[in-house]
C-alpha cells in the first residue's frame, strides 16, 4: 500500500464522517452529548471528596484502596455513562430521533474508557499503564465502529517481506502488545511464587532465593517462546541466529556471564545466606541480599557494597557465621605482679559475663594466665557473642571497661612498663703543671 492509497482511505472515511455528522438527528444527538459531561462532572465534584476521604481509612489493602481511588476520581465518566443510559433510554421509549446510534455508541465508548481505565490501574508502571489503557481503548472503538477490518488492512500495508516473514506497523503492534502481556503474566506469577517461596520455612535461604530466580527466569523464558510462536515466527529459524547471539554475548558479556554462574554456585553450595556476616577484603558486615550479579552487604557504618558473586567464589571469604552463629573473641590485659592469678582470673570472667551480648550459657568466658612479662602478669580473657552482624570493636570495648571498673572496684592495678635510664658523666683528667 502506497501513500495515495493511504490518502484515498482516509479521505473516504472523512467524506462519510462528514455526511454523517450533516444529519439533523445526529446533530442533536451530539448536542446532547456536550450538554451531558460539564452537567457529570458537576456532580462528581460533589459527591467525589467526601466518598475519597472514607476510602482513605483503609488499611492494609494497598492495592484495592489504589483501584477504588482510581474509581473514585473517574466519577464524571461513572455519571456521563449513568446520563447517558438515561437519556438513550429516554429516546428509545420516545421513537425520537429515528436512529440513536451516535448517543449508544457514545455510551459503549464511555463504558469502556471507564471500565479500561480503572483496571489498568492494577499495572505499577505509569508508562505501561497508560499504553495498555489507550491501545485497549482504541481497539474498542475500532470495534464499535466496525472498522477493525479496515484499519488492520491499513497498517498491514505499510511494511516489508523478508524471506516468508511479513514485517508492518501491524506486526509491531501485535508483537507489542503480545509480548507486553505474556511479560507482565510472568513477572507477575513470578513476583506471586517467589512471595509463596519465601514464606517455606523448611527452605534455606539460600534455596528460597535460587528456587525464585529459577521460577523467574523460567516463566520469562517461557513468555519469549510465547511471544515468537504467537506472532508466526519459527523458532527453528533462530536456531544460527541464537548461536551466533550465544558467542557475541560469551565474549562481550564474559564478566555478566562469570557473575551470573557465579551466583547460582553461591546459591546452590550455601556458602553464603542472607544474614551471614562476612569478611571479604577490608569489607567487613552482614549479607542483606543475594542477586543475580552481586551481593549486597552491609558495614556496621551502614554503607552498603555491591560486591560481584564471582569475588565470593575466587577470593577468601570468611564467613562469621557459617556453620555456627558463636563467634569468639580474645581480649589480651595484664596486671601487676602483686596480684593474685586466681582472683584476677575469677574477676575477669565476671566482668566478661556482665556484659549483655556476651553468651554466658552456652560457652561461657574464660581466662587464662599466659605468661610472666615484663612489668605484669599476661592473662587471656575469651568470650563468645552470637551475633557479629552487631559489631566486634564495640563488644571488645565493653569488656575491656568492664574489666576496667571490676579492676578498680577490687584494687587490683594495671601496670605500665617502667625502664631506668643512666646518664653517665664523662670523667675528665687535667694534666699537672710542672
Amino acid at each position: 500500500m502506497n501513500i495515495e492509497d493511504i490518502q484515498g482511505f482516509l479521505l473516504e472515511y472523512f467524506e462519510l464522517a462528514l455526511n454523517y455528522f450533516s444529519q439533523s438527528a445526529v446533530l442533536i444527538q451530539l448536542g446532547l452529548i456536550v450538554a451531558l459531561f460539564p452537567i457529570a462532572w458537576f456532580l462528581s465534584q460533589r459527591v467525589e471528596p467526601p466518598l475519597e476521604e472514607r476510602a482513605r481509612n483503609i488499611k492494609g489493602m494497598p492495592g484495592l484502596l489504589r483501584i477504588i481511588i482510581a474509581f473514585l476520581r473517574r466519577f464524571e465518566w461513572l455519571f456521563f455513562v449513568l446520563l447517558l443510559l438515561v437519556a438513550y433510554a429516554i429516546m428509545l421509549a420516545l421513537e425520537w430521533p429515528e436512529s440513536t446510534t451516535l448517543i449508544r455508541m457514545a455510551l459503549l465508548l464511555s463504558s469502556a474508557w471507564l471500565l479500561i481505565s480503572v483496571v489498568s490501574h492494577t499495572i505499577r508502571s505509569q508508562t505501561v499503564r497508560k499504553l495498555f489503557a489507550w491501545f485497549a481503548w482504541l481497539y474498542v472503538a475500532a470495534l464499535t465502529l466496525g472498522i477493525v477490518d479496515d484499519v488492520a488492512s491499513l497498517l498491514d500495508g505499510v511494511g516489508f517481506s523478508a524471506g516468508n516473514i511479513r514485517f508492518s506497523i501491524l506486526t509491531a503492534v501485535q508483537a507489542a502488545l503480545l509480548l507486553g502481556i505474556v511479560l507482565w503474566v510472568s513477572l507477575s506469577l513470578g513476583n506471586f511464587l517467589d512471595r509463596k517461596i519465601q514464606t517455606v520455612e523448611e527452605l534455606t535461604p539460600s534455596l528460597r532465593v535460587l528456587l525464585g530466580k529459577i521460577a523467574r527466569i523460567t516463566l520469562l523464558v517461557i513468555a519469549a517462546l510465547i511471544a515468537i510462536s504467537g506472532l508466526g515466527i519459527d523458532l527453528t529459524a533462530l536456531t544460527v541466529l541464537s548461536g551466533a547471539v550465544g558467542v557475541g554475548i560469551g565474549f562481550g558479556l564474559q564478566k555478566v556471564v562469570s557473575n551470573f554462574i557465579s551466583g547460582i554456585i553461591i546459591l546452590m553450595d550455601q556458602s553464603i545466606k542472607p544474614g551471614d556476616t562476612i569478611s571479604l577484603g577490608e569489607t567487613f558486615g552482614w549479607i542483606r541480599e543475594l542477586r543475580a550479579r552481586f551481593v549486597s552487604v552491609v558495614t556496621r557504618d551502614g554503607r552498603e557494597f555491591l560486591i560481584p558473586n564471582e569475588d565470593f567464589i575466587t577470593r577468601e571469604v570468611i564467613n562469621w557465621s557459617f556453620s555456627d552463629k558463636y563467634v569468639r573473641l580474645d581480649v589480651p590485659f595484664g596486671v601487676s605482679y602483686d596480684s593474685d592469678p586466681h582472683e584476677v582470673t575469677r574477676i575477669a570472667i565476671e566482668a566478661a559475663q556482665s556484659v549483655d551480648r556476651v553468651d554466658s550459657v552456652i560457652k561461657a568466658p574464660v581466662c587464662w594466665m599466659t605468661e610472666f612479662g615484663d612489668s605484669s602478669i599476661n592473662f587471656l580473657l575469651r568470650f563468645w557473642i552470637s551475633d557479629p552482624q552487631e559489631g566486634l570493636t564495640n563488644i571488645r570495648g565493653k569488656v575491656l571497661l568492664a574489666l576496667w571498673d571490676a579492676f578498680k572496684a577490687s584494687g587490683i592495678s594495671i601496670p605500665f612498663p617502667h625502664r631506668e635510664v643512666i646518664f653517665k658523666t664523662p670523667i675528665t683528667f687535667e694534666k699537672k703543671q710542672d
